[in-house]
């Protein structure tokens, strides 16, 4: 009897095109990794073919990555040449394979015209130059003595957080500007409430700055809340667009924590440059990282695949786009890096961890909590509260008296036939995620919705927007025109404080005398939302929510009850959804239900119960990291 001989890399290959998603196919790629270098340079044509079929291009992709692997001569002859394809995908993933790769001479010319042409493949070439030795390292920051956790004692711990897309004050004068948004409100109050927690003596803030001088500390700020700065050349960029900042941002980290150190945990919340770049600074100064886990760009990802727009085919100009195979190992390195993970509430977590993630929760190979995300109902109840004795007329603070003059004008605008009627509110950044300019069109689409409510949008800059609020102001004005859109009841207020916003929230609910009726809602028609910051906040002000039915909010808000959970691609769901929101705002045991929801969002979502979670596993990573460099 003959035994045919199944040749691993093909073996590998073929179990990549039949695997049941993109994403199960993704996983699969460090099997090929492992499976051409035990076969050698036997499986050099199995992976050219792989390379050259455009109708498998995710295959092709991870076929790149294993010929770089697969020792120089395969790098040489399968890789190199992609450094000029004419394929841009192709191009950027030979770039950054060949990272893995001993170094190449006959790759380095191509690699330095590569770097020179910017962009993320310029970085990438950079990156894998850099690997090389070719390109020297950041300029060295020296690390003073005390500068580890382990080198110095203190009396509490020092815990640093980082967003790198925001301009982050205490005062979110920036709230829904750019990138701004609803992790900048969380990274604000999570810092002043972790550092009112026992154990804790300091809380690091770190996000951007252009423009300015390096406002980093000289020495270690004392104990409390800081907000340190990370300075980047030039104008601030969509977040999309900052992966060519991959070193001046390294270097700038570097900077602030080696200035403020001791720093004991540094937590990190997504796979972009900035935790890309810290994750690489921690390593450096023996910082343990916590990590909070989002499936992204997972979902996405099996969500377009679910609706067709993403397919293998497709696959290599929407990853030229986004990143996406690049976003997703990233999100596996910083996992595996991690000292802790952290996951949101989600109706199916362990499915979604398994399925999108592909991590065990039951392996026990690292320690995984769950944490929902809170919020300060202080200034929810406060707004609440002024706002009802503005509208009685008795005395209130200068501030709330100025937040109402302002919406009052934006509503004045409104013809005198539309301002008997509610209002819909949302609140977010001007980004296609964010579903803005859907939500638009859903309800200008629906007669019903136009009907029911005018619809006010919060968020954004207006004047000088970015390119990615540029594309949703394109998109809304063909639906509704600028000139005329408060004739139609639409308003484009831009970005606010969260001062501001929790006043207007009051307002939508409680109605403005004249101008709008009480009874309001608000909407979120985010194509994905991991929990739901401005939810949490309008339901604490009283308001019934409209939100997608995937993610976070399918966990706290009751289908409805409290709200409506929604297919927010589907404009007519969408709009129908509107409508419904309103006719249970209006129902007479809303003000009732107000009460519980409010109640039930400060017991379980209050931003005091979320810092005393993260407290107790930062001071258990502390702990551990202390035990083994003892």
């Amino acid at each position: 009897m003959t035994t045919t001989y199944a040749a691993p890399t093909l073996g590998m290959l073929d179990a990549m095109r039949r695997a049941p998603s993109l994403l199960a196919a993704i996983e699969l790629l460090d099997s090929l990794v492992d499976a051409v270098r035990d076969e050698g340079d036997a499986a050099m044509s199995s992976l050219r073919d792989a390379i050259d079929d455009d109708t498998d291009q995710l295959t092709a992709i991870a076929a790149v990555h294993a010929a770089a692997a697969g020792g120089a001569e395969m790098a040489s002859a399968l890789v190199v040449p992609l450094l000029t394809s004419p394929v841009p995908f192709l191009r950027e993933h030979a770039t950054w394979a060949l990272r893995t790769c001993t170094p190449l001479p006959e790759a380095v010319a191509a690699l330095c015209a590569t770097m020179g042409q910017g962009g993320f493949v310029g970085m990438l070439a950079d990156a894998t130059l850099e690997a090389w030795g070719v390109t020297g390292p950041d300029e060295d920051v020296a690390v003073p003595s005390g500068a580890r956790p382990q080198d110095r004692a203190q009396p509490g711990l020092t815990v640093a957080q980082l967003f790198l897309h925001a301009d982050l004050d205490g005062n979110l004068r920036n709230a829904g500007k750019g990138d701004t948004g609803g992790i900048a409100t969380l990274l604000v109050h999570l810092g002043d409430a972790l550092a009112s927690e026992p154990g804790i003596a300091r809380v690091l803030t770190l996000s951007r700055s252009h423009g300015v001088e390096d406002r980093s500390p000289d020495g270690a700020p004392g104990p409390g809340h800081h907000y340190l700065r990370v300075p980047l050349p030039g104008a601030a960029r969509p977040s999309g667009d900052t992966w060519p900042l991959r070193v001046p941002t390294r270097r700038g980290i570097r900077r602030a924590l080696v200035a403020a150190a001791p720093v004991d945990v540094l937590h990190l919340r997504m796979a972009d440059v900035g935790s890309w770049a810290a994750s690489e600074v921690a390593r450096d100064l023996g910082i343990p990282t916590v990590l909070t886990l989002a499936p992204d760009p997972h979902a996405l990802i099996a969500a377009r695949e679910a609706t067709g727009t993403l397919t293998r085919a497709s696959f290599g100009a929407a990853d030229h786009t986004e990143h996406l195979v690049f976003r997703v190992r990233l999100l596996r390195d910083l996992a595996d890096q991690a000292a802790h993970l952290v996951a949101f509430p989600r109706p199916r977590l362990d499915h979604d961890l398994r399925e999108l993630l592909h991590i065990d929760p039951d392996a026990g190979r690292r320690s995984l909590t769950v944490v929902p995300e809170g919020i300060d109902v202080a200034p929810l109840d406060r707004a609440a509260r002024e706002v009802a004795h503005a509208a009685a007329g008795d005395a209130v603070s200068p501030a709330t008296l100025r937040d109402l003059a302002e919406l009052d004008a934006l509503l004045a605008t409104l013809p005198p036939e539309r301002r008997h009627l509610p209002l819909a509110i949302t609140v977010g950044r001007l980004h296609r995620v964010k579903g803005m300019a859907t939500l638009v069109e859903a309800w200008a689409s629906d007669a019903a919705a136009v009907q029911g409510c005018n619809l006010l949008v919060v968020g954004g800059d207006l004047d000088d927007p970015t390119s990615d609020e540029a594309e949703q102001l394109s998109r809304i004005c063909a639906s509704v025109a600028r000139v005329d859109a408060a004739d139609r009841g639409l308003l484009l207020a831009g970005h606010r404080p969260n001062g501001v916003v929790a006043n207007w929230l009051a307002a939508v609910r409680l109605g403005r005398p004249g101008l709008s009726a009480p009874g309001g809602v608000y909407v979120s028609a985010s194509l994905k939302e991991e929990f739901g910051i401005a939810i949490l906040e309008a339901m604490a002000s009283g308001l019934v929510v409209v939100t997608p039915r995937e993610g976070g909010p399918a966990t706290y808000v009751e289908h409805g009850v409290t709200g409506l959970l929604v297919d927010t691609t589907s404009h007519s769901d969408l709009a129908h959804a509107v409508v419904s929101a309103l006719e249970l705002a209006a129902a007479p045991d809303a003000p009732a239900r107000a009460g519980r929801v409010r109640n039930r969002v400060a017991a379980e979502f209050g931003i005091t119960t979320m810092a005393s979670s993260l407290a107790a596993i930062y001071s258990e990573v502390a702990r551990d990291a202390a035990r083994h460099q003892s």
